[in-house]
């Protein structure tokens, strides 16, 4: 039985920004529960093309069979940081039609409790979303020194703590390693004063760890440079983003990208620029989808379409 639990955020409003049409190659580069996918996919039949890129064996299981019934949709076991090598093995020269990124860490991943994301069930410190990487939040915990530990939940967290959390994870590992995510998450209670918050005290370190072990910022401001070489005239970039890390990277990147001068030099030299958008301020989820889905409400939607 497939235990999949997903929900597809702004599934029309991200779809609907890509105006898909038919005969045109899309791409969704982060597949998941395949939810985005099977709505392009449906829009641009007969003969339109899909390519779907995902890192997570128990996505793409998922996905393979809801999908099965679609001929046109070619699924990769790839980041989608690999886009431009994984498409020019399919002799994919230019993207015509659109891009979707859905960023994050999916439902289910956040909520299976094995996978070690959440500090509100007992699992191994993990966080990865590739299974057969080596690399996990254990590693992270363990073994980064006390002030690349302040570094990335400051920067990636913006916990205003990081410094106590740091130093309490450095001398407990001394006596003996940090093996759960409820041991880490009792250390960071015990280590921080107790505010009065809807918000868990260690819901800012959790999402900086997994940010750190998936490399996540870094690879969207790779990834956008590499959709931008790849997207033809006229092809759309949809990204939902769900913290304020990642829309600002997004939204740096298509204020940059949209620009007419770029340089500030007395007299500019810019190239002119490649995008326009779509919506200058993030489109939101409603209010009904918000009540089905909690989370959605941190979620941003960008929308850029090329130019050049």
């Amino acid at each position: 039985m497939d235990d999949f639990k997903h929900y597809t955020v702004m599934l029309n409003e991200a779809v609907d920004a890509l105006n898909c049409q038919d005969g045109k190659i899309y791409v969704d580069c982060t597949l998941g529960g395949g939810g985005h996918s099977e709505l392009i996919l449906k829009r641009i039949q007969p003969s339109g093309r899909l390519i779907a890129f995902d890192i997570d064996d128990e996505a793409i299981k998922h996905s393979k069979e809801r999908l099965k019934a679609y001929k046109n949709l070619t699924i990769i076991k790839s980041y989608y940081t690999n886009i431009k090598q994984e498409l020019g093995k399919l002799g994919i020269e230019k993207i015509t039609g659109g891009v979707i990124l859905d960023l994050g860490a999916s439902y289910h991943q956040l909520t299976k409790q094995e996978r070690g994301f959440s500090f509100s069930k007992e699992a191994p410190l993990d966080m990865r979303f590739d299974m057969s990487a080596e690399f996990s939040a254990y590693d992270v915990v363990n073994n980064y020194k006390e002030d690349d530990l302040v570094r990335i939940f400051s920067e990636y967290g913006e916990e205003r703590f990081s410094k106590r959390i740091a130093r309490a994870i450095v001398e407990t590992r001394r006596r003996t390693p940090i093996r759960t995510t409820t041991e880490l998450a009792n250390l960071i209670i015990a280590s921080t004063p107790h505010i009065k918050s809807s918000v868990h005290p260690a819901t800012r370190v959790f999402q900086a760890i997994r940010i750190e072990v998936n490399k996540e910022l870094k690879n969207v401001k790779n990834v956008l440079h590499d959709i931008l070489d790849l997207i033809a005239k006229d092809g759309i970039i949809s990204v939902i983003s769900f913290h304020s890390l990642e829309d600002r990277i997004v939204k740096q990147f298509f204020k940059n990208e949209s620009s007419k001068c770029r340089c500030n030099n007395l007299i500019c030299t810019c190239e002119p620029p490649r995008i326009e958008l779509v919506n200058k301020k993030p489109i939101m989820a409603g209010e009904l989808e918000i009540k089905e889905n909690p989370p959605s409400r941190s979620a941003k939607l960008r929308v850029a379409k090329c130019i050049r």
